[in-house]
């Protein structure tokens, strides 16, 4: 499944890659990509293995604010 969270807070690399890692950390996340023009996180996963609800918490873990 691809799921596409619309992050505040992010500025700059450092936030791409605390991002980046944090989600890749996460069972059953395929691939991430941040947009920081469009305060996007777009989130390839397998739903049987990792929620929506936990990939938003982990962003959020990381000092982000997700809208939705």
């Amino acid at each position: 499944m691809r799921k596409i969270f619309n992050v505040e807070g992010m500025s700059c690399m450092h936030c791409v890659n605390a991002i980046t890692k944090a989600l890749n950390a996460l069972e059953g996340v395929a691939g991430v990509s941040v947009d920081l023009k469009a305060k996007t996180v777009t989130v390839d996963f397998d739903e049987s293995k990792v929620s929506a609800g936990a990939i938003k918490s982990q962003i959020e873990e990381q000092g982000y604010d997700v809208l939705q």
